[in-house]
């Protein structure tokens, strides 16, 4: 079941930077810059931004999947295991972010493994990342079998079965291997293997990369059809402004690590200032 966090939102991000550190400390290059933005609980945030905006860096720290530790202890993550900081990974440097009333500013290692059960991540190649030699039912189980606790193999096969029909996919799939499956298959075998520990938020990267047009639809048919039975949270990312539109009750707009605007569709485009909004805008109204 669902827990309710001790907090009156999803996500309350204040002032929030995000950065990368290689390897030549000296070399740190700031992806997000003092962002600020609410996500209720039940609601749907789109964030669309064009390459290089930083929305897939926002994605990854909020969904809790990146990981860095610094010798000052002055932000980002520790590892998940006694390897050395992995460079390039994305860290907190500034500002604040609760999700699901964790603050994640200063989160530690074993903080983090429990934290991230609690969001499910599809991100951009979550397709790609199924393990080719399980079967679907392997795959979308395995987050649930890597616990490392006595799980009941028949509940967790039928929480599988359960999800594969949720997704729009027959059964039959279940002993398939990722091979097999088109590409928009794939995506919704990932998004059900990102479902299967019943998160409290869902954060999609580019949930429709990579799929056709009619698989598209499909795919983000599905995603408020669990929202309304499951009563998650979600971030759904996207260079596709048709995409967040679907599925968002309100729309980030990011360019160059900043959020520039913040509203509903129909809010969003009254007055563009912003020359990457007036972009967004002049596809809408081609679109009308």
């Amino acid at each position: 079941m669902i827990q309710q966090p001790i907090a009156d939102r999803a996500i309350s991000a204040r002032d929030l930077s995000i950065e990368y550190s290689p390897l030549d400390v000296h070399s740190r290059i700031v992806a997000v810059h003092g962002v600020s933005f609410d996500l209720a609980f039940g609601e749907t945030l789109g964030i669309i931004g064009a390459s290089g905006s930083g929305k897939s860096t926002l994605a990854q720290i909020l969904a809790g999947r990146a990981h860095r530790s610094q010798a000052d202890g002055a932000f980002g993550w520790e590892p998940p295991s006694a390897a050395s900081p992995v460079a390039g990974s994305p860290g907190i440097c500034g500002g604040s972010l609760t999700v699901l009333g964790t603050s994640l500013r200063y989160l530690r290692a074993a903080q983090r493994t429990e934290f991230v059960k609690r969001v499910g991540y599809l991100p951009q190649d979550g397709a790609q990342r199924l393990t080719a030699s399980f079967t679907v039912e392997e795959n979308v189980a395995e987050p649930m079998l890597s616990l490392g606790r006595q799980t009941d193999r028949r509940m967790v096969g039928q929480r599988v079965a359960t999800l594969i029909d949720a997704v729009h996919l027959p059964l039959a799939v279940l002993e398939r291997r990722p091979w097999e499956l088109s590409s928009g298959q794939r995506q919704r075998v990932a998004l059900a293997r990102a479902l299967i520990l019943e998160p409290e938020l869902l954060v999609a990267d580019e949930p429709t990369i990579g799929v056709d047009l009619t698989m598209r639809r499909d795919i983000l048919r599905i995603i408020p059809e669990l929202q309304a039975v499951r009563s998650f949270s979600a971030i759904v990312v996207s260079h596709d402004l048709a995409v967040v539109t679907e599925v968002s009750d309100r729309i980030a707009v990011l360019s160059d690590g900043m959020i520039v605007a913040l509203d509903t569709l129909d809010a969003l485009f009254l007055a563009p200032d912003h020359p990457y909004l007036k972009s967004l805008a002049e596809v809408v109204a081609e679109q009308s």
